[in-house]
């Protein structure tokens, strides 16, 4: 696709050179009026699914904003026209698509491309008045790249894009809106019926009243012998009663509908599928409608488990060179008595780390740890536990919990270990008495982690650094890509670390 001006545009290019002009046009729609209509709310939702895209809107390019008349997926309801895809897309003569935008000269420096929405793939159809007046874009937008669109989604675009003008329009009556809207509903019939996934749509009350032709040929079943609530005979006897309450919850709440089931094509096979679905809503903000859809992943389904098969015996194997590790240090510690302090100090930090993997990797219902394994806190306790006695803590975890990956839990491990080590030789936990106590939070885009020791002896600052120190500089710093502010007050040693969020979990 080109940038070249549609030929409507050409014809009126007074429509972009008076910008004064083209506002006092796009005034007389009344577009406040039309914010999150509900007929275009259908309209996006019914985009973003047959695209099978996170975000849908109906985009609005004024002088200095586009403004978005309907939105699905996304909460913003404006952004400044200069970061505007849709301006793109308005002055063409059709459909433009952006395979990745970070590719795009016209959109690799965009903020909305280098900013948290991280657009890459965008398709826009342009909205463009019968006297070229153009209005914006109806468009579907991904966090991903993609080769682009099929021929029937860039069709169903199209349809769409007309329903929005028709919407738009300020010369139609009610008569004619419903008219159209009646049109749209033959069109959307026609359509679904082309599409290669299994659709359907329900009454508010959830009872099922359409299925395209793609369901009917893929289960078997006659047609309207699965209306109502018959639909759930056609799953797997062991996922029928999770899929009824899921529906069941969708229906009581208004949220989208996902699940993974089994259901049985014509053959008698039971295939893996994907079903999702959302809801429809008029003015008044009642479920008018249930619009869904079945797609068949029995092949990615399949290919998943096994690679969790490779993922837990590779992880398995890990967990074993780490024991095959520390007894190597065992034996050496053996042979050369002198090694020894050395060689215990080895083997900790080696536990440490095992005890990290051990946590973040995949298990088995059996074998997961109780706490969840993406959580701070939960490898915090999972490490502290030898330094723990059973009857009476000395470490204490509390504030704000943060998700954590297998990426950041080495550095973590090695951070914490060698803090607890040092407080069992020579700070808090060498005495009885001494405790201490971490405290975690959040401070903006960043992860605040303080270790506070009390009670113990008194402290002294040291007059070398060790190489213990120097690991902790190495994890935090280098690593995790955080600081680190170390204080040795009377009462205790106070270690202030900041971590970067991005560092501790990828997005």
């Amino acid at each position: 696709m080109t940038d070249s001006p549609s030929p409507a545009m050409s014809n009126s290019s007074g429509w972009r050179n008076d910008e004064r002009a083209r506002a006092a046009a796009i005034a007389e729609y009344g577009l406040e009026g039309l914010r999150d209509d509900a007929a275009l709310k259908r309209i996006t939702d019914f985009a973003a699914a047959l695209c099978d895209a996170p975000i849908a809107l109906v985009s609005i390019v004024e002088e200095h904003r586009q403004t978005f008349l309907s939105r699905t997926g996304v909460e913003a309801t404006e952004t400044p026209r200069e970061t505007s895809f849709c301006a793109h897309a308005m002055v063409l003569d059709d459909l433009l698509e952006v395979p990745d935008a970070t590719r795009d000269p016209r959109f690799a420096d965009n903020a909305l491309v280098t900013g948290p929405l991280g657009i890459r793939f965008y398709a826009g159809v342009p909205l463009v008045r019968d006297d070229g007046l153009p209005l914006g874009a109806l468009c579907v937008i991904d966090t991903a790249p993609r080769a682009g669109l099929s021929d029937l989604q860039r069709q169903g675009l199209r349809v769409l894009a007309a329903d929005v003008l028709a919407r738009l329009s300020d010369n139609r009556s009610a008569a004619q809106s419903r008219a159209a809207l009646d049109d749209s509903e033959g069109r959307f019939r026609v359509l679904a019926d082309t599409m290669p996934q299994m659709v359907w749509s329900t009454r508010p009350d959830g009872f099922h009243d359409y299925y395209n032709a793609r369901w009917y040929e893929f289960t078997g079943m006659p047609v309207g012998s699965t209306d109502g609530a018959e639909w759930n005979g056609m799953f797997h006897p062991d996922d029928q009663d999770r899929a009824w309450a899921v529906w069941q919850e969708s229906l009581a709440t208004g949220a989208p509908y996902q699940i993974e089931y089994r259901l049985r094509r014509a053959d008698g096979q039971y295939r893996w599928t994907l079903g999702r679905a959302l809801p429809m809503y008029d003015e008044s903000g009642t479920i008018v409608r249930w619009f869904g859809t079945c797609t068949d992943i029995h092949e990615q389904k399949e290919a998943s488990e096994q690679r969790e098969i490779v993922a837990h015996e590779l992880s398995h194997r890990i967990k074993n060179i780490f024991a095959v590790i520390s007894g190597l240090i065992n034996l050496s510690a053996r042979s050369n008595p002198g090694f020894g302090p050395i060689a215990s100090d080895l083997r900790e930090r080696v536990t440490a780390l095992g005890r990290a993997h051990d946590f973040v990797r995949p298990h088995s219902a059996q074998s997961r740890p109780s706490a969840s394994q993406n959580s701070l806190h939960g490898l915090l306790s999972e490490l502290f536990l030898p330094y723990q006695p059973e009857t009476s803590p000395r470490i204490f975890v509390q504030g704000a919990d943060f998700e954590i990956d297998d990426r950041s839990a080495t550095p973590l491990a090695l951070l914490f270990h060698e803090l607890a080590t040092n407080a069992m030789k020579y700070g808090a936990l060498s005495s009885d008495a001494g405790v201490v106590e971490v405290a975690t939070r959040r401070d903006g885009e960043h992860a605040v982690l303080e270790w506070q020791e009390r009670d113990g002896p008194a402290v002294t600052v040291p007059t070398k650094t060790g190489f213990g120190s120097q690991l902790i500089e190495l994890s935090v710093v280098r690593q995790l890509g955080g600081t680190i502010d170390q204080r040795w007050a009377p009462d205790g040693l106070r270690v202030a670390i900041t971590i970067p969020n991005p560092a501790l979990r990828r997005n």
